[in-house]
C-alpha cells in the first residue's frame, strides 16, 4: 500500500486514539501505519508527540511504548479510582417485565421457561436470562419431563435484595384478588380475540 503524501496531524491523532482505545492492548506502529496509510516513521513521530501531550495535559490515561508497539492505558495514580468503581455494587434495574417474571419464579418454583412464558403470555427467555445474570434467579437442574427442561428458582441474592429471610416470608396472594386477576386476563384475551 502506497503511503499518503500528507495527513493532518490532529486527524491522525484522533484516528490513532480511537484505534488504541478500542483495541485495549498494545498495537504495533506498523499496523497503525497501514490502517492510516502512512509510513511507520511518521506514525511513530505522531505517537511520541501524543505521549507527551497526554502527559502534559494531565489526563487520566496515557499512551505507552512497548517494543515498537503503543498502548493506551490508565495512569498508575488513577488505579485507586478505577478500583473504587469496579468494586462498587452494580445497581440492577428491574423493569415491570423482570419483576413480573421474578414474581412467577418466586411463587411457582421450580418452573421452566416455557411455563413462565405460558403464564405471562409472552416469550420470557430474555427476562429469565437477565434475572440469572443479576443472580436473582438460578438454574435448579433439569426436570424429569419430556425434553428434560431446565427448572428455575430464586437465589439467596433474591432474598437479600427483597429483605426476606426465606421464601415463606413472601406475601400471600389474596384468593379474591387472584380471582380478579384471572377475570381481567380472560377479558383481555377475549378483547384480543374479538379484534
Amino acid at each position: 500500500m502506497e503511503p499518503k503524501a500528507t495527513m493532518d496531524i490532529k486527524e491522525a491523532e484522533s484516528k490513532i486514539e480511537a484505534i488504541l482505545f478500542t483495541m485495549g492492548e498494545a498495537v504495533e506502529a506498523e499496523r497503525i501505519a497501514v490502517a492510516l496509510e502512512q509510513d511507520v516513521d511518521t506514525i511513530r513521530k505522531i505517537l511520541r508527540g501524543m505521549i507527551i501531550d497526554f502527559r502534559e495535559s494531565n489526563r487520566g490515561v496515557q499512551i505507552i511504548e512497548l517494543n515498537d508497539s503503543f498502548q493506551m492505558c490508565t495512569k498508575p495514580d488513577m488505579y485507586e479510582y478505577v478500583i473504587r468503581v469496579a468494586h462498587a455494587p452494580k445497581k440492577h434495574v428491574l423493569t415491570d417485565a423482570l419483576l413480573e417474571t421474578l414474581s412467577i419464579i418466586a411463587y411457582k418454583q421450580p418452573i421452566t421457561r416455557s411455563e413462565i412464558s405460558a403464564i405471562r403470555g409472552v416469550d420470557s427467555d430474555k427476562a429469565v436470562s437477565k434475572l440469572v445474570e443479576y443472580n436473582l434467579a438460578a438454574e435448579l437442574g433439569r426436570l424429569e419431563k419430556p425434553g428434560r427442561p431446565l427448572a428455575f428458582g430464586t437465589t439467596e441474592e433474591f432474598l437479600r435484595y427483597f429483605g426476606l429471610s426465606s421464601l415463606s416470608d413472601l406475601p400471600i396472594v389474596n384468593p379474591e384478588k387472584l380471582e380478579d386477576f384471572k377475570l381481567e386476563v380472560q377479558e383481555e384475551l377475549q378483547l384480543t380475540l374479538d379484534l
